[in-house]
C-alpha cells in the first residue's frame, strides 16, 4: 500500500489515487465501522459520508477529501492505534471532523437514510 503522508491526507488527489482509495475504502470501510461504531459519537455520520463518497453525483473534489478521510480512518497503521478504545480515535476524529466541516452540505438526506439502513444490519451481515 502507498504510504500516506498526514499533511497530505485530506488532499483529492488525482483521478487514478481516488479509485485506489475507493478501493482501499471499500474493502475495509465496514469491518473497521462495525468495530468502531460503538465507540464513535458520530458513526451516523461517518457512514453517511461513505454513501456521499461513493455516490457519483457527488462531485469530484468532494469525493476525494471523503475518501481521503475514510481511507486513514480504515488504514491498518495508525498514528494512534485505534485499540486504545476512545483514545486511538483520537486522530481519526479530528481527520473526520475536519473533512466534515470541508464538505458537510454535501451528505445528503439519500446518503443519511442508506447509513440508517446499513447502521440496523445485525452483526454478520454485509452492508451494501
Amino acid at each position: 500500500m502507498d504510504e500516506i503522508k498526514f499533511g497530505e491526507i485530506l488532499l483529492p488527489g488525482d483521478e487514478e489515487t481516488q479509485e485506489r482509495q475507493e478501493k482501499t475504502v471499500r474493502a475495509r470501510f465496514w469491518p473497521t465501522m462495525r468495530k468502531a461504531i460503538r465507540q464513535l459519537p458520530f458513526g451516523r455520520d461517518v457512514v453517511a459520508a461513505y454513501y456521499c463518497a461513493t455516490d457519483r453525483q457527488t462531485p469530484l473534489r468532494v469525493r476525494g477529501i471523503l475518501l481521503a478521510a475514510l481511507g486513514y480512518f480504515v488504514l491498518p497503521f495508525d498514528t494512534v492505534p485505534d485499540v486504545l478504545a476512545l483514545v486511538g480515535f483520537t486522530d481519526d476524529i479530528a481527520v473526520l471532523t475536519t473533512a466534515f466541516a470541508l464538505i458537510n452540505s454535501h451528505i445528503r438526506e439519500h446518503h443519511y437514510e442508506a447509513a440508517d439502513r446499513a447502521l440496523a444490519y445485525e452483526p454478520g451481515v454485509a452492508a451494501r
